[in-house]
Parts: C-alpha cells; structure tokens; sequence
C-alpha cells in the first residue's frame, strides 16, 4: 500500500488563481487532487501539467468521489452551487476558500457583506446539514499561496476556522500538504479574522505570510 492511498480525497471545483494554486502545492507535496470546472478539457488539460497526481472529472464525479470538496469559486456562485449539488455534498466536507469582495470603483476592492458579517456564516446555512463547512486556504493570494509554500526553514501558517474538530486532521493533512503549518483559530465564528480585511488575512492587519510562533503571539486563544 502506497502513502497516497491513505491520503484524503480531495476535489477542487474551478480552477482560477486560487484553485490552481491549491492544486499546485497538493501535488507538489505528494497528494492526489481530482479537479473539475465548467470545461472538462481545461480540467484535463491542467491535471496533464500538473502530472500523474491530478485527475480531471467532471463536476458531479469529483465531489461523489472525494471526501473534501473545495469550491474554488466565488462567493456569488457558492449558493447556487450548494443547491445544484445537495445531494452530491450530503456527508462532504466543504472547505470554504472565498473572500466577498468586489471592485469599489476606485481601484481597490469593498465587501459585498455587512461589514461585520463572515462569508463562511452566510453560506453555512446553504450546505447539506449533514454536509460540515470549514475555512481555510483563503487567507492569502493566490500568489503568497505558491510563492511561500513550503518555506525554509521554518514553514509559514494557514489559519482555519471549523465547527466540527472532527473533521480538523483532514483539513490540516491538506494544509500540510500544501506546504503550510495549519493553526486552528477558532469555530466558523471567528471566520471573520481570516477573511479578506480581518486581522489575521494577508490582505488586513497581517499583513504578510508569517511563521507558527508569529502566528501564536497574534491569537488571544491560542
């Protein structure tokens, strides 16, 4: 039996920045990825870069198949994608990447939200109840996502928030995967700090990519 086989099946759904970039780093760090998007020839175009580790199906057989799903889509998509594929994402994992912004007009970027209100609480009440929603990954651009993963010579931290610790050593295989060190910060009630503008998102008061005891010394729960 080979390592990969007792790896957590994993789909990304979409393959923007993001998506690509998660794609990237797991198969870097020696995990299977199953990608999907709307044009399967794009998906098996990449998962041909990408190698033998990545495979491409099509939407409804990547999440039937994995065991996490992340949407790599954006935030006004997620609704309906939670609704066209309820019965797909009963029992799933989904792993919520999105940050709900918009452009502002003059160059910079707003919160389509409240400001006091967190993607990941909205969308909770749109997912399968059996299904459980966790947020990571969206933490940093798709950039910092590439450029500082697997750091040297200490790795840099990927923040995640989740309800449900039961679920918490499948989402930190991933983040190990991908090159980070994961550090639990809380419930999907603290989502808010790792979301874009919070105090722990690369895009809000942190600023930067930074080490797991940098990390700690910023978290009043840790």
């Amino acid at each position: 039996m080979t390592g990969s086989t007792l790896k957590t099946k994993v789909a990304i759904i979409g393959l923007g920045n993001i998506g690509k970039a998660i794609a990237t780093n797991l198969t870097i760090g020696k995990h299977p990825v199953i990608l999907a998007s709307r044009e399967i020839e794009k998906s098996k175009a990449f998962a041909n870069e990408l190698g033998s580790l990545a495979t491409a199906k099509e939407t409804v057989d990547a999440i039937k198949e994995a065991d996490v799903i992340i949407p790599a889509i954006s935030f006004g998509t997620l609704k309906d994608f939670f609704k066209t594929y309820s019965a797909e994402l009963d029992g799933k994992i989904i792993i919520d990447v999105s940050n709900p912004i918009a452009p502002d007009g003059n160059g910079g970027f707003k919160k389509m939200i409240g400001e006091k209100e967190a993607a990941a609480n909205i969308l909770h009440e749109f997912i399968p109840k059996s299904a459980k929603l966790v947020k990571a990954f969206g933490t940093l651009g798709a950039g910092k996502l590439l450029s500082d993963a697997f750091a040297q010579p200490e790795r840099k931290v990927l923040f995640y928030a989740s309800d449900n610790t039961n679920s918490n050593n499948k989402i930190e295989d991933l983040i190990s995967s991908c090159g980070f060190d994961p550090l639990h910060i809380g419930g999907l009630d603290t989502a808010i700090r790792i979301e874009v503008f919070g105090d722990l998102h690369q895009f809000g008061a942190l600023g930067k990519t930074v080490t797991l005891a940098e990390a700690k010394s910023k978290l009043t729960n840790v």
